[in-house]
């Protein structure tokens, strides 16, 4: 079992940076794939990035090159820096964790978070 408690949402104008955090605790989490997710009102749920247990990232298009996603295993910590941000990154993003090694991008992960609110002004 994985427990993910997420941190580092909040308010922003739009071309600012920030970053998430997602601590894991349970003694499987250094040996699972993790990710990002974010839902906005009347939204689906879509991914924004991911990286397997090895460290190899997986971005979306809508995000690539402005989001980075890195994870510490010796802190046992998630991330994902923000940058250049904008109105339509509005969403609630949830840490997620899979249930193997690597990322499957066309199925959703086994474990998740409560999720961080990040609003973009304009």
């Amino acid at each position: 079992q994985v427990q993910l408690v997420e941190s580092g949402g909040g308010l922003v104008q739009a071309g600012d940076s920030l970053r998430l955090a997602c601590a894991g605790s349970g003694r499987t989490f250094t040996n699972i794939g993790l990710g990002w997710f974010r839902q906005a009102p009347g939204k689906e749920r879509q991914l924004v990035a991911a990286i397997s247990a090895g460290g190899a990232p997986y971005y979306a298009n809508s995000v690539k090159g402005r989001f980075t996603i890195s994870r510490d295993n010796d802190k046992n910590t998630l991330y994902l820096q923000m940058y250049s941000l904008k109105p339509e990154d509005t969403a609630v993003y949830y840490c997620a964790g899979y249930s193997s090694a690597y990322i499957n991008t066309r199925a959703l992960p086994e474990y998740w978070g409560q999720g961080t609110q990040v609003t973009v002004s304009s």
